[in-house]
């Protein structure tokens, strides 16, 4: 009889002691012991596969390519064209008019080259634009005076520096869509490893009650303890069923939801398997400091993407303001277009030959009242003033979000070294209270409250680990500087 109650201590001692090891090293090792063997998602590999394959990564990556388009079209107004009309009629026996006309027009930075062929003939045709038999050569430039509009800048030049800054613009939204896609898979990956742990912890609380009560259990049958200890255990043992039951279903809802962001190449969603467990939280990460902070504030005003898009939007409307203030001046354009009937070499082009054959011309356009134009200036001047405050109360709000986020995070970095001494406290109460079960000055009953305690304090731990580095992702976040490697 002493010696099988002998052999039961030693069960429910090993016991204890087996949840005390289990407990006090939260890695790796002791976790695969709970599910089997498992294969660890870093957050390094989660994330790669998440920029590579997530259709909203896609997504964000059609906003640089629609800016590139974008300027494509804007460089098209420089594209040169070629342009050709002929007609013809004849009506009986008689040639009213045979005409003509082709020409290659190649827009320059300011005005515009051009040079073409026309052959105007017939009986009918004014001996204005009528030409020899064999037509008639040209080639010219059309360009606007300085004092004029369209010099310095016009439509064409506008579009294609906005087309410029809307690449800006482009990058900025898609860097945003990126930034808010990984931080919702930040969370989501920390709320995965808060219920993974929680359910491992648990998992082994129920195995070790489930051997403490078929210890009791024997223990009471052989007259060593009482039967209300039997009721304990077995009450500790159903409680620990119901957490168990709990936790499995918010890891497998948790797990659900973490399976949204995996994809493969062929965009098809992927699951997380059973065995497929988080990375650990490093526990030897540098402390975040003032000098940090700072850091992030002065990324934050240059790289953030609502300043950059912001800026983006002040830097087109500073264009457009400059092509509106351009179009108070009256527009004055001039023509000369060289003629020739027939291919001259060069060397006999001289002075005589300029003056006795071209075409020159002068146009003149100016509105008297400029009330469309004015109208239009002020318009874009209150755009542009409308962006520039903008501009400055989301820099203003950017960095008092960075600051609150840091605040938050170095709180919680505080209450982490608070709850791990928490921790070890309740682990030195529970080991004491099983040494004085062992003497005989305790009961089960005690045994489980502080056990109880321990596990309470474990979780609190965990939850405050996946909210630190919650807290960091949101942090990089706020300050607009989330990338790669900030996650891994």
């Amino acid at each position: 009889m002493i010696t099988r109650q002998l052999v039961i201590g030693i069960v429910l001692l090993l016991g204890f002691q087996s949840q005390s090891l289990a407990q006090s090293t939260a890695n790796r090792d002791t976790m695969s012991k709970v599910l089997g063997r498992a294969q660890v998602m870093t957050t390094g590999a989660f994330f790669d596969r998440i920029l590579k394959h997530h259709p909203i990564a896609r997504q964000a990556a059609l906003f640089t390519e629609n800016a590139r388009q974008e300027l494509r079209v804007a460089r098209g107004a420089f594209d040169p064209k070629l342009e050709a009309d002929f007609a013809t009629k004849e009506f009986k026996n008689d040639r009213y008019y045979r005409n003509l006309n082709s020409v290659l027009k190649v827009p320059a930075w300011i005005g515009e080259l051009k040079g073409g062929y026309e052959q105007n003939l017939g009986m009918q045709v004014n001996p204005e634009v009528r030409t020899p038999n064999s037509g008639l050569a040209y080639a010219g430039i059309s360009m606007p005076l300085p004092i004029s509009q369209g010099f310095w800048i016009d439509e064409r030049r506008a579009t294609l520096q906005q087309a410029k800054l809307f690449g800006q613009i482009a990058e900025a939204e898609r860097v945003k869509e990126i930034n808010k896609l990984l931080l919702s898979a930040a969370k989501e990956y920390w709320a995965w490893y808060f219920a993974w742990n929680e359910y491992a912890m648990i998992r082994e609380a129920h195995q070790l009650a489930d051997v403490r009560y078929q210890a009791v259990k024997e223990r009471v049958a052989q007259g060593d303890l009482a039967p209300i200890d039997s009721v304990d255990a077995q009450t500790a043992l159903q409680d620990r069923t119901v957490q168990l039951g709990q936790a499995e279903v918010v890891l497998a809802n948790v797990r659900m939801r973490l399976s949204n962001y995996l994809w493969d190449e062929d965009e098809i969603p992927l699951e997380i398997a059973e065995g497929v467990v988080p990375a650990e939280f490093d526990t030897k990460q540098p402390i975040l400091g003032e000098a940090i902070l700072a850091d992030l504030l002065q990324q934050a005003r240059q790289q953030h993407p609502e300043l950059r898009k912001l800026t983006g939007k002040i830097g087109q409307l500073e264009m457009e303001e400059r092509y509106r203030r351009d179009l108070l001046k009256p527009a004055i354009r001039v023509e000369y277009n060289l003629l020739s009937a027939a291919p001259v070499p060069v060397r006999e082009v001289d002075m005589a030959f300029l003056r006795n054959n071209y075409k020159f011309g002068a146009s003149l356009s100016f509105p008297l009242f400029l009330r469309k134009e004015r109208g239009k200036l002020q318009q874009t001047i209150i755009k542009l003033k409308q962006h520039t405050f903008e501009r400055t109360q989301t820099g203003r709000e950017i960095e008092n979000s960075v600051r609150a986020v840091y605040n938050e995070l170095k709180t919680t970095e505080q209450l982490l070294g608070v709850q791990q001494s928490v921790v070890e406290n309740y682990r030195l109460l529970r080991d004491g209270e099983m040494q004085k079960f062992d003497n005989g000055e305790s009961s089960l009953f005690l045994i489980n409250s502080r056990e109880a305690k321990l596990i309470e304090a474990q979780v609190k731990m965990i939850a405050l680990r996946s909210k630190y580095e919650q807290q960091k992702a949101e942090l990089r976040w706020a300050a607009g500087a989330l990338n790669l490697e900030d996650l891994k």
